[in-house]
């Protein structure tokens, strides 16, 4: 039968279940804070709310909700940036124009900014059901086109021999190229990408209001 040797130091059982304990308690608390960060919509954020004492209150009032909406402005969603070589000229009816022509070629760098002015948004543009909530959104529209004249440069000049260089014929062209930069976007669809961009913004925002459902059109 054998002996228990009383010099032999008993094994800390006590000291286990001590740190099992308190591992237990760091995984529940982790637990519980993932839980109430994720659990915002639905029957589960209410039962985070009742957890933690949150407040559900949404403030899902018509003016208020339009004000906030207002509060963007002018939202630009689409900046369409391109280069360009853009040629103008000037041409005599009787002489040819190596004695009496003026040509420009331009390389041109620009951008179109486009977006949305939701300082324009009435109060009957928004409709509120409870935690839904719809939006008939302004239309998009270009907002600016420019010129970056750091990066625009005359890449060459053709003057004739009879003539001096026309001093407005630069100007014109940058002009001309203007349009054409703000042209080129409008055919790529960039007022269509404005209102897009414009509704996920809203959307985003609105969700982070409090609504669940937000419907833009």
């Amino acid at each position: 039968m054998p002996v228990l040797d009383p010099d032999v130091p008993k094994r800390p059982i006590f000291g286990k279940i001590l740190l099992a304990l308190i591992l237990g308690l760091i995984i529940g608390v982790a637990g519980l804070v993932w839980f109430v960060r994720h659990a915002t919509k639905g029957f589960w954020n209410e039962v985070a709310a009742k957890v933690t004492g949150r407040s559900l209150t949404l403030d899902s009032s018509l003016p208020t909700v339009v004000a906030k909406i207002q509060q963007l402005q002018r939202l630009e969603t689409v900046v369409y940036t391109m280069d360009k070589v853009e040629e103008g000229s000037r041409e005599n009816a009787w002489l040819p124009n190596i004695l009496a022509g003026d040509k420009l070629l331009l390389v041109v760098h620009g951008q179109t900014v486009a977006g949305i002015d939701l300082s324009q948004l009435k109060q009957s543009d928004v409709h509120i059901n409870g935690r839904a909530v719809r939006i008939h959104l302004p239309q998009p529209e270009v907002f600016s086109t420019t010129i970056d004249n750091s990066k625009t440069r005359v890449y060459s000049r053709d003057t004739g021999l009879l003539v001096g260089a026309d001093p407005n014929l630069e100007t014109e062209v940058r002009a001309k190229a203007q349009q054409d930069l703000q042209q080129a976007a409008l055919d790529d669809g960039i007022l269509d990408n404005a209102r897009k961009n414009a509704a996920a913004t809203v959307t985003t925002m609105l969700l982070g209001l409090g609504f669940e459902t937000v419907q833009t059109e």
